[in-house]
């Protein structure tokens, strides 16, 4: 009986066939990247980092891209992901509302992120590239793109934030099985690594050092580029499949959500989910959209809309986006993937124009949530995930109290396999809540001074 349906599935042949793009879509277009002295920056700014044919999708306002029949091949391993409804959690918190989930674990690496790494290391293949360089934090971005590398025919090299290069071993592990190469950033294998471990060599990382020495490793070799797991357009355009599968997903079953939950760090998991149902709000839909970050990284939450640079060296374009300053250091939470200094642009512009709304949730609350849904669904959630987890319980509660059916649809963006050791801790009550502090926020946003304000 459909009353008791769990799974809704797709075959391969309703696969979307394009992504979309959702900066076709805003009324107020998109400010540009500018280069340091504040002015506004071309393709070419770019080809040292990134190839041409990815460029022009970074740069693109076309509504739909058509992806390549070969990247459809290699998504066909886990794709289309399938959407679940929560029917044990709705029966543990006792809710009218219901919940559904969209199932991206299901890839080869765990997570979402295979989305964009299979296409970002096909474009660069046919472009002649021989080798891509990334940073990553939990492990999952460097995960995927080890696998993408695999299968395309790149070498790939990972340069992992410190503090989560120590949490989770196994993911080093998986980027070597996969044939990547794995290194803690800071390192010294680099100008900017062995600079900043000279300054502070107990320092945890960041995603922003992680950055500054793939991109500098990058542009030492004519047959390397750069490959990045969020914040970019060109990243937030091809993890649109997750929202678009969900559509047609959801129409199968004569349902539609009331609220769209997306964790989130840089973006990409996020808009994936969110993106498609964004330009149904724009059409009159009725619906709200949420991103959920931690509350010690609080960027879509506290931090101020600014242009800022991607990484601690400003190596990158200045982005226009919510920041907390390129130098910022985040605590050693276990959700290492949400711990991005700044947000995705696109994602930005959103919040900024009205379409989404923000919160943010402590790391104990996930962890219960995460716990709950592992307890009740049977899958264990990745800490990023939890996240969602936590805003998903916190919204059936709302539909609880005031006795309303409201149907509620997160992305379920990976598990938590790889991330045993932050249960331990939290099992063991080692864990508690980092609201980052006033004083922490204010000497991070220092390094933002002097440059360009948006207007």
């Amino acid at each position: 009986m459909l009353s008791e349906q769990i799974k809704v599935v797709l075959t391969e042949d309703e696969m979307p066939r394009q992504w979309y793009n959702l900066a076709a879509d805003f009324k107020k277009p998109m400010l540009p990247p500018l280069d340091i002295s504040g002015k506004p920056i071309g393709p070419d700014a770019l080809s040292a980092v990134f190839p041409m044919n990815l460029i022009e999708q970074e740069v693109s306002t076309e509504r739909w891209i058509d992806i390549p029949e070969e990247i459809l091949g290699y998504l066909k391993l886990w794709r289309p992901a399938p959407l679940y409804r929560a029917r044990r959690l709705e029966k543990a918190l006792g809710t009218p509302a219901r919940i559904y989930y969209k199932n991206e674990g299901v890839s080869p690496a765990g997570s979402h992120k295979p989305n964009t790494a299979i296409a970002q290391a096909w474009y660069n293949k046919q472009f002649g590239i021989k080798k891509l360089t990334t940073e990553t934090g939990a492990g999952q971005w460097g995960s995927a793109l080890s696998f993408a590398c695999s299968l395309v025919g790149l070498e790939c090299k990972v340069y992992m934030v410190r503090i989560s290069f120590d949490q989770k071993p196994f993911r080093k592990i998986m980027m070597e099985t996969w044939g990547g190469t794995c290194v803690a950033s800071p390192s010294t294998e680099t100008e900017i690594g062995r600079k900043i471990l000279a300054e502070d060599p107990d320092t945890p990382g960041s995603l922003g050092i992680a950055i500054s020495e793939a991109i500098e490793e990058c542009v030492r070799s004519d047959d390397t580029r750069y490959a990045l797991g969020s914040v970019l357009n060109h990243v937030m355009l091809h993890q649109t499949v997750i929202g678009l599968e969900a559509q047609q997903q959801m129409k199968k079953i004569g349902e539609y959500p009331d609220i769209i939950i997306g964790c989130a760090g840089g973006g990409s998991n996020f808009a994936g989910i969110a993106f498609p149902f964004i330009n149904d709000r724009m059409n009159g839909r009725d619906i709200r959209i949420i991103a959920t970050e931690p509350e010690a990284c609080p960027t879509l939450t506290r931090a101020k809309f600014r242009y800022d640079s991607g990484d601690v060296a400003m190596m990158t374009p200045l982005l226009p986006m919510y920041s907390l300053g390129h130098t910022f250091v985040p605590p050693p939470l276990h959700a290492g993937g949400l711990r991005y200094h700044g947000m995705a642009p696109m994602v930005s512009h959103a919040l900024r124009e009205g379409h989404i709304e923000a919160a943010s949730i402590g790391q104990m609350e996930c962890y219960e949530a995460a716990v709950l849904f592992a307890r009740t669904e049977g899958f264990i959630p990745a800490p990023e995930t939890a996240h969602a987890i936590a805003e998903a319980v916190r919204e059936a509660g709302k539909a609880t109290e005031e006795g309303k059916e409201r149907v509620i649809l997160f992305n379920w963006s990976g598990h938590g396999l790889m991330d045993l050791k932050g249960y331990q801790a939290y099992f063991n009550g080692d864990l508690g809540n980092y609201p980052l502090p006033d004083e922490l926020l204010q000497k991070s946003e220092i390094c933002m001074q002097g440059l360009p304000i948006p207007g």
